[in-house]
């Protein structure tokens, strides 16, 4: 039983200490100032003393990592770009991986990330330098899908937020990795018509070498490694998170890709990711809703729906259905194969994944945070509990299937030969 007349400075110094976090990145999770390890030293020494509010929340932190890094003898290494809460990470951290670094913006996402890995990842990628990347074997991307206009490349881009993939063009040229894997919604398929695609594998493969225009907003750095061409081998595929044992229709595009310069054999390169590619597409899983479903009279009353929402619902469904373009809210049970795609809206409403409760008398209801998780292929250590119910829906909605990932994964480190 904890000490009840700790003192707070020895409290806060043995929360983050039992998190393995430095102060600068106790402060950030703590969403204090850019001084905040200046705040978090005065604090553990006694100077000064947090708030009742901040106190509670320190008290709070759980000091329980269930995928903290251990390996001592890791079989490759990478990095974690655009990670959210760490979906991609997770299956090659399970294979013997090392993360030697990982960048995130948002800062739940951050907290979710801290509470389950024991690292507070960088911040906006946009910002980091080059150099202070690590190298490392592979590289992994969830970047996001924003549009690609013509307004930046004389030769035919997206708009300004396109500037995320060219973060990962940057570090790619500059540190070479054996490989990397790129997710994506399966939407940037037919985006402009194909071209946007097109044009990202053009430059991955260093078939197609860009010119930006003067105005264009991305840093010098990222000017100057567009101009050198990649040499990678590279080919995609749209997978279905179902056919890898998860009860969701979710379907991504997976864009991999393996560096001619670390193969003495490049030709067979493109062989190889094209059987591998296949060999998933082949993949088959019977599933079932209730096999990650809590027992209704089990779930917090919270999650069951008003009568007005469910109101609305049906009114929707049925203006939807008169003019043809869909039929609103989805209703699933226990017996249901698999559920619609859990987005990023979820906690809005629920709309797109209801659970029927009738079996005891009750309105339908959300999916709770640890359904979320499973129908995303998390295991059930995953700690869902970091941030709220509003933000942590948000998180599953935008993270990745982990099975599909850990299916990858595996794979490449086939062709790697670090398996």
């Amino acid at each position: 039983m904890e000490n009840i007349l700790i003192q707070p400075k020895d409290l806060i110094k043995q929360r983050r200490e039992s998190l393995g976090l430095t102060q600068k990145e106790f402060a950030f999770l703590l969403n204090l100032k850019d001084s905040g390890d200046r705040t978090i030293s005065g604090w553990e020494r006694g100077e000064h003393s947090p708030t009742e509010a901040k106190l509670k929340i320190i008290k709070n932190l759980s000091t329980f990592i269930p995928f903290k890094e251990t390996s001592k003898k890791p079989s490759f290494t990478f990095i974690d770009l655009f990670a959210g809460i760490g979906g991609i990470r997770l299956p090659f951290q399970q294979l013997n991986g090392k993360c030697l670094y990982s960048s995130e913006w948002d800062r739940f996402a951050i907290k979710t990330y801290a509470s389950n890995y024991g690292e507070v990842p960088n911040g906006d990628i946009t910002k980091i330098p080059t150099d202070e990347i690590p190298s490392h074997d592979i590289l992994l991307a969830g970047f996001p899908c924003q549009a690609f206009s013509q307004a930046g490349l004389r030769k035919g881009f997206s708009d300004t937020r396109g500037t995320m993939f060219f973060e990962i063009q940057r570090i790619l040229t500059e540190k070479q990795p054996k490989a990397f894997l790129l997710e994506n919604v399966k939407q940037l398929k037919g985006h402009d018509k194909g071209k946007t695609l097109k044009t990202i594998l053009e430059i991955l493969r260093g078939e197609n070498r860009q010119e930006l225009s003067p105005d264009y907003p991305v840093s010098d750095e990222v000017r100057n490694s567009i101009s050198k061409k990649l040499n990678y081998a590279v080919d995609f595929r749209v997978l279905k998170a179902n056919n890898f044992g998860v009860p969701q229709k979710r379907e991504r595009i997976y864009i991999v890709g393996f560096n001619r310069e670390y193969f003495k054999n490049s030709n067979i390169l493109d062989k190889k990711i094209h059987d591998m590619f296949s060999a998933l597409e082949q993949k088959r899983s019977d599933t079932r809703l209730g096999d990650i479903l809590e027992e209704n009279s089990c779930v917090d009353e919270k999650y069951t729906i008003s009568d007005r929402l469910l109101a609305g619902h049906i009114r929707r469904r049925k203006e939807h259905k008169v003019k043809g373009n869909g039929f609103g809210y989805s209703l699933f049970n226990k017996e249901s194969s698999f559920c619609n795609t859990i987005s990023a809206r979820y906690y809005k409403d629920g709309s797109e994944i209801l659970i029927d409760q009738s079996d005891i008398n009750k309105n339908p209801r959300k999916l709770t945070p640890r359904e979320c998780a499973r129908i995303q292929g998390f295991p059930d250590e995953f700690n869902v509990s970091a941030v709220s119910d509003v933000q942590i829906y948000k998180q599953f909605g935008n993270s990745v299937s982990v099975p599909v990932i850990r299916s990858l994964s595996k794979e490449m480190l086939k062709i790697l030969d670090f398996s």
